[in-house]
């Protein structure tokens, strides 16, 4: 199975007026023209997955439904309260496990530095590895199984930077 990893765009800085939450920040214009790009990107690469999980923070659910609606997966896409900044990985995956079984992949759409502790998890099966997610990142982790602790390749890595230059 594939677990891509995606952090969301460019978000309305923390303190801006309007938004007082840091729940409430949506993606600035910029950030959602660039993921827009992320996303033709993303569908160039040939990615597909079974579903795709979001924080149901403005930011990260902006940023998966723009790549839900370029990779044709509008239908696919659901909320989870566990990507949410605060959220428990933990539980993440036990939601993953009894409610989702995803055959081929999945995408999970959120926050740092919770994506990051995840993939140290993941990866190491402890949550001390050091990773920079950037804003639209996305990486690509391999696993026979989704379970908490190590379970999971990486495959891949990509900034933002690097997915435009694909397109």
């Amino acid at each position: 199975m594939e677990l891509y990893i995606l952090r969301h765009g460019i978000a309305v800085p923390h303190g801006a007026p309007g938004f007082d939450k840091d729940s409430d920040r949506p993606l600035t214009p910029e950030g959602v023209k660039k993921t827009a790009r992320i996303a033709k990107a993303m569908k160039s690469m040939r990615i597909s997955c079974d579903i795709i999980l979001t924080s149901p923070f403005p930011r990260a659910l902006q940023t998966a439904e723009i790549v839900a609606k370029e990779l044709g997966m509008k239908k696919n896409l659901l909320l989870t309260q566990h990507l949410a900044v605060g959220g428990d990985p933990e539980q993440l995956i036990e939601e993953i496990q009894l409610k989702h079984s995803p055959k081929n992949g999945i995408m999970i759409v959120g926050h740092e530095p919770y994506l990051s502790l995840l993939m140290s998890v993941l990866l190491s099966g402890q949550a001390n590895l050091d990773i920079t997610l950037k804003k639209g990142g996305l990486a690509k982790l391999a696993l026979e199984e989704l379970t908490y602790g190590r379970c999971a390749t990486l495959e891949w890595l990509l900034t933002p930077r690097a997915m435009v230059r694909l397109v």
